[in-house]
């Protein structure tokens, strides 16, 4: 069976100048060491493995609203429009990656980002 925080990772860490460190005891990524744009929860918050995420604006409510069983708004962060993605379900993990970069796409300077669009 595919880990979870594994492919989480492979993810992340393929963005341009992505670094991981614990963060509130859970592994989380940052863009140039500074600004997080995804953590990792395993059962820190809840009985449920999860990651949260910057997400572009109304992101958040949409998929929520569309479905609830696989996205829902995040404890602390979810007032910013950060997005909970749940990872115990059945996954996508080419539609995760893009939820991943979309993430990466919220919080990087445009420089990094203008990377991804080559």
């Amino acid at each position: 069976m595919t880990d979870p925080l594994d492919e989480l990772r492979k993810l992340c860490l393929a963005l341009p100048e992505t670094t991981e460190r614990l963060s509130h005891g859970e592994p989380t990524w940052f863009v140039r060491g500074r600004k997080t744009f995804v953590m990792f929860t395993d059962h820190h918050h809840d009985d449920r493995v999860a990651f949260w995420c910057a997400a572009p604006a109304g992101a958040q409510e949409e998929l929520v609203a569309q479905e609830p069983e696989r996205f829902f708004r995040p404890p602390y962060v979810g007032h910013r429009g950060w997005l909970g993605v749940y990872l115990d379900v059945p996954v996508d993990w080419a539609e995760i990656g893009q939820i991943v970069a979309e993430a990466y796409r919220v919080v990087a300077p445009k420089k990094l980002v203008a990377q991804l669009d080559r």
